[in-house]
């Protein structure tokens, strides 16, 4: 799957097959599918994996060359260990400190962690399984702008068309969204049974009081 045949495949739900007469340009698509990818990304990020050294008496790492990072999952240090020595961690902006181990002496450390997907003309690093979602995400987004540019315009579809269109859109990206929200907690689960997780557990049966 490339970005051309993600095009043509939203063109098709969206009923807009006249090549002579598009309702949606190409670029207005491709930014509509790159907004579905980015929410997505959020919930199901793509899982990724480098291996860097650490500096020497630091326990602060810089992390800003993890290019479409959306989030740090765990963090291996010293490596090589049997089983993996992942530490406890925290993060503030680019930098990771590592709060739990031994002090680093400037060797590697391995840091895995979630990256933005990508879609362009050389392909796509989405799991098949998602595409038709990315789909129905990019449909409801270009739903809603053409109802919202044409709802107080002359319409040869009738006044019901704009309204209809946007109401079309609305379901479509609730669809979206609750998807992403159930996958989301799925993937959590699976990520906090490998590792412990740099985020605090909220206590809810705490009361604080008045």
């Amino acid at each position: 799957m490339n970005i051309t045949e993600m095009i043509a495949l939203v063109r098709q739900d969206l009923h807009d097959g006249d090549e002579t007469n598009y309702r949606w340009t190409d670029g207005e698509l491709t930014r509509h599918i790159n907004r579905a990818v980015g929410e997505l990304s959020e919930s199901l990020p793509l899982p990724a994996k480098a291996t860097l050294p650490t500096t020497a008496g630091s326990r602060e790492i810089d992390i800003s060359g993890l290019n479409d990072r959306i989030m740090v999952v765990a963090i291996e240090y010293q490596v090589g260990a049997t089983p993996p020595n992942y530490q406890q961690f925290s993060i503030w902006g680019d930098s990771v400190t590592i709060l739990s181990g031994s002090q680093p002496d400037g060797s590697n450390y391995n840091i895995y962690y979630g990256a933005r997907h990508t879609l362009d003309d050389q392909g796509t690093t989405l799991p098949g399984k998602y595409e038709d979602l990315v789909v129905g995400g990019a449909c409801g987004y270009a739903a809603i702008e053409l109802a919202v540019y044409t709802i107080n315009r002359v319409n040869v579809g009738g006044n019901v068309t704009p309204g209809e269109l946007l109401e079309w859109g609305n379901q479509k990206i609730k669809y979206f969204r609750q998807e992403l929200k159930r996958l989301g907690r799925r993937n959590r689960v699976s990520v906090n049974a490998l590792y412990e997780p740099y985020f605090p557990n909220i206590a809810r049966t705490t009361d604080y009081g008045p």
